[in-house]
């Protein structure tokens, strides 16, 4: 699919910011579970922080497939940057789109500028596939809420500023969803201990506490009730958002490999020229290319206006598959070297298992196709 001068322009920029910026820092990050913040003020420079955000508010506000595209590349660097920066793209979507014009104005501008950093609070600890089971609870007092619940899997959650949270209004009515922006300094508001995760450990997971957090109701983003719809709609563009960081690990992986398998020699030859070899490479490329180009034509149908729900589920589901594929193959074609933390495969492949869970497990995605199919 071809793209447009300012796109392959805006791709260029943030391959070499991923190349020679974001992935010098991956080895360390994933070491010693912190994250390069000099890396997301340099993102902020080059207004990547602002992808989501209106041009009135000082945002790029750039199309589904631009966004598509960036995505690709910052976790072409590493993934752990990519999900920070599409959670914070999810967060300033979620105010942008539903936001009054006093919330914009308050909120945007500076998330636009790359802080405070954006959070999205949406799974709880037994309410992550059916958010509608949730329990956090916004009950309204006067002109304020009060939030008593818990959050967890919360990306950005020691880095973020500004929570977009969704709770009940009435804690026993499922249809009482509803969609608020949190302050993170707020009083009674606590983050709760970083998770030790298997991969994205660069990433800060956090579960957010919620103990008697009051808020103005001006605060509240949607109508009551219906926030579980907002969120279902923010999430079509997000599982883009994952395929496509999908595409780039993978992309990652298999050049990766290509380079490997050049360089080392078995039997008096470079094991490029083994016939088993190349053909993994060949199924490494045509996933990843498969993926791409699905992943691209989800982006393309949300730049027409169309409904993406199948075909977001279908990018997200089948490119972040692919990604664990294509890492796994990556850490064979290494041998034993892969297996070891002195090549990148081995945090790729770590990386890469987060993939088909979050944003909607590959099961999920499954559910929402053939529904679709079905109807």
């Amino acid at each position: 699919m071809n793209l447009s001068d300012e796109q392959q322009a805006i791709r260029d920029v943030v391959r070499e910011f991923a190349v020679e910026e974001i992935r010098p820092t991956a080895e360390a990050g994933d070491r010693e579970q912190t994250f390069p913040e000099e890396v997301w003020d340099g993102l902020a420079d080059l207004d990547m922080t602002s992808l989501t955000v209106p041009e009135e508010y000082g945002g790029l506000d750039v199309d589904r497939l631009t966004y598509s595209i960036v995505n690709e590349e910052v976790a072409y660097g590493q993934l752990a940057v990519a999900t920070a920066l599409s959670v914070h793209s999810l967060a300033t979507s979620c105010i942008a789109e539903f936001g009054d014009e006093d919330q914009k104005e308050r909120w945007l501008p500076d998330m636009a500028e790359g802080r405070p950093v954006g959070a999205f609070a949406l799974s709880e600890p037994q309410a992550g596939s059916n958010p509608a089971e949730m329990t956090t609870e916004a009950r309204r007092e006067g002109d304020e809420y009060v939030i008593n619940g818990k959050k967890q899997w919360i990306t950005n959650g020691h880095r973020a500023g500004v929570v977009v949270l969704f709770a009940k209004t009435d804690r026993d009515d499922p249809r009482s969803v509803t969609q608020f922006v949190v302050p993170k300094d707020a009083d009674g508001l606590e983050v709760g201990k970083k998770e030790d995760k298997l991969g994205l450990r660069a990433s800060d997971t956090t579960t957010l506490i919620f103990e008697d957090v009051r808020i103005p109701a001006e605060n509240r983003l949607t109508e009551e009730g219906k926030g579980l719809s907002a969120a279902f709609h923010i999430l079509n563009g997000g599982r883009i958002g994952i395929a496509s960081q999908s595409v780039g690990l993978a992309q990652s992986a298999l050049d990766e490999a290509v380079e490997y398998s050049q360089d080392r020699e078995q039997f008096d030859q470079p094991i490029s020229e083994i016939q088993t070899i190349r053909h993994k490479l060949a199924d490494m490329q045509t996933q990843l290319q498969a993926a791409r180009l699905l992943t691209r034509d989800a982006a393309r149908r949300d730049d027409r206006g169309e409904n993406v729900e199948m075909a977001a589920s279908m990018a997200k589901y089948f490119a972040s598959e692919a990604a664990v594929d294509v890492a796994n193959e990556a850490v064979q074609i290494h041998g034993g070297y892969g297996y070891t933390t002195d090549f990148d495969v081995e945090r790729l492949y770590r990386d890469s298992k987060i993939l088909p869970i979050y944003e909607g497990t590959s099961e999920i995605q499954k559910k929402v196709i053939a529904r679709n199919v079905l109807e």
